[in-house]
């Protein structure tokens, strides 16, 4: 038998000798022959919130005129709980109409990102962008990424709590290199690594991405059994006392390989706040030292946690962070969309949630969402809070402004009725721009939920809040195996289709069918729509129906989502 270790990942390489996330970004910034970075600085580019993409649409017509690809860089803001002022609101829209493409978009980890940005004005962005005291360190690459939180709640203290402990655990969870401050804000340089920790990391970072939610039961706007980390707020008698924790999911898998498959987390036990931070850093730190550093499509938390057993994993973390998980509470989810329109919360204060579609806020015609937005940060008192469904909510709005918010969202074109199965959707940006994209994604789904709309009407099913969500490629940014529908893009207009996740986000959905070109999801739902129309039960949901109907088996483990119906 042999004892060699196993052979590292190419990234690990790539992370071993970046000297704490540098690289040779500041030469490949400077190397003015090329829009494009240097091979190695794309993975380390991801670290510092940014990816280097390029115009799919123009590859072609590039290639016969001898030209590079149309070579630009996406960059992510890293936001805790997707919160930021009107004064931030206004210089991140500024920087989306001089640097980027116009638009800003929302993801779904409650942030901003900027599409379209060319080489020469990396630079000033994310100085720009930290000038209005936000980051971009952290926003991609393996380690923790942007924490979110919930954005908007009936019980206001308990939301504000929520979000500060979203906060302190993103800072403390954040990569101490100076290198960012060095690339881009022209920080002092270190003069030698060695005089540079990762407490947390170490010089290689974790094994790959790392995903945290918090959420407010009976809400799961954050899909917290997707995400690496969950923190369950438990609130008796009007008092946060802690959280459930949960641990271990992750939605990316690949077509055709069953070892890769997504994963709803564990539940783990229950902490109080005091305990919150000790607790995630061990969890950080078990996953930094035994995760997969050889195979990276098995290097996520969830295959950490499958291959060492639950047990054994929970008794890692207890020992590193000296806490003895309680038991977990009965938590009840009945929903993960966010509000339509004003909420207020116990203490008198509006709070509206913006509709934005696949989270693009853009000027369109009559519907002017990004000089809106513009228009109402310049009066706003509150603050704005990203949502984890592509939404934006003004929040902390008083009831003597309220009119004025509303008369803003009037003249331009921001209000309107919108179609509970188009509130209740998801997409990633798939084509042209995402390197990872086989189909389209955002520019698709808007006219499928167009004809899917038109079937639900003909069955009586307007008011269904069904859960559909859409992705170019199966690494799942747009969280589809928790969807009553999932769209994954197999190839440019051919997508496999999953049904049958829980509406509450705690069921993972099966392949139902694979291939489908535009006619072939309208052909495979239609019929499913009709049976649901005809035979549901009171209250019942569309991805409960498709199982007890006998469409598809329900899953209980993520390896089944590949499985026949």
């Amino acid at each position: 038998m042999s004892t060699e270790a196993a052979p590292l990942s190419d990234v690990e390489r790539i992370k071993t000798e970046s000297r704490f996330l540098r690289g040779t970004l500041v030469e490949s910034l400077a190397e003015r022959a090329t829009g494009a970075i240097a091979e190695d600085d794309t993975q380390i580019s991801k670290f510092h919130g940014i990816y280097q993409q390029d115009d799919r649409d123009l590859r072609a017509e590039r290639r016969k005129q001898k030209l590079e690809p149309a070579f630009s860089f996406m960059i992510r803001a890293r936001m805790p709980a997707g919160i930021c002022t009107p004064e931030q609101w206004l210089e991140m829209d500024r920087l989306a109409r001089t640097h980027a493409n116009q638009t800003l978009r929302i993801t779904t980890r409650q942030a901003f990102q900027w599409h379209g940005v060319i080489k020469k004005n990396l630079k000033p962005t994310i100085r720009a962008i930290n000038d209005a005291l936000l980051s971009t360190l952290a926003a991609c690459g393996d380690v923790n990424r942007n924490v979110i939180a919930p954005p908007v709640s009936e019980l206001a203290e308990i939301r504000g709590r929520i979000a500060a402990d979203a906060t302190r655990l993103a800072d403390h969870l954040s990569p101490r290199t100076r290198a960012y401050h060095e690339i881009w804000l022209d920080g002092n340089k270190v003069e030698t690594t060695e005089q540079e920790s990762e407490p947390i990391y170490g010089p290689t970072y974790l094994p790959r991405k790392f995903k945290i939610s918090f959420v407010i039961p009976p809400l799961n706007d954050g899909d917290v059994y997707a995400q690496d980390l969950g923190f369950i707020a438990i609130v008796e008698e009007g008092e946060l006392i802690g959280y459930d924790v949960t641990i271990g999911g992750g939605m990316g898998m690949a077509h055709g390989a069953p070892e890769t498959y997504p994963r709803l987390a564990d539940t783990a036990g229950f902490i109080t706040r005091e305990q919150m931070i000790p607790v995630a850093e061990a969890v950080v730190t078990t996953q930094r030292d035994f995760g997969d550093r050889t195979e990276r499509k098995h290097a996520r938390l969830k295959y950490t946690i499958d291959d060492m057993g639950l047990d054994k994993f929970v008794a890692e973390v207890e020992q590193r962070s000296g806490v003895k998980f309680a038991p977990a509470h009965d938590v009840r989810f009945s929903h993960r969309g966010d509000p339509d329109g004003w909420l207020q919360d116990d203490r008198g204060a509006w709070h509206y949630t913006l509709f934005v579609e696949n989270g693009r806020l853009a000027d369109r015609s009559d519907r002017r969402q990004l000089s809106g937005m513009r228009a109402i940060a310049q009066v706003h008192d509150g603050e704005f809070r990203l949502t984890a469904n592509q939404n934006v909510v003004i929040g902390d709005v008083a009831e003597t402004a309220k009119a004025r918010i509303e008369a803003l969202l009037d003249e331009y074109g921001m209000t309107g009725s919108v179609s509970k199965l188009r509130r209740n959707a998801l997409a990633c940006v798939g084509l042209p721009t995402c390197g990872l994209a086989m189909a389209e994604s955002e520019r698709y789904l808007p006219g499928l939920i167009d004809r899917l709309d038109d079937l639900l009407a003909e069955n009586g099913l307007d008011d269904d809040p069904i859960v559909i969500r859409m992705t170019g490629c199966p690494n799942g940014c747009a969280r589809p195996y928790v969807a009553e529908i999932g769209l994954v893009g197999k190839a440019e207009g051919s997508y496999n289709l999953f049904l049958g996740g829980g509406f509450d986000g705690r069921r993972l959905n099966r392949l139902y069918a694979e291939n489908l070109n535009d006619q072939g999801i309208v052909d495979a739902l239609a019929p499913l729509f009709a049976d649901y129309a005809k035979r549901r039960r009171p209250d019942e949901h569309f991805g409960d129906f498709v199982i007890r109907a006998g469409h598809v088996a329900a899953v209980s483990a993520g390896p089944e989502v590949h499985g026949s119906r």
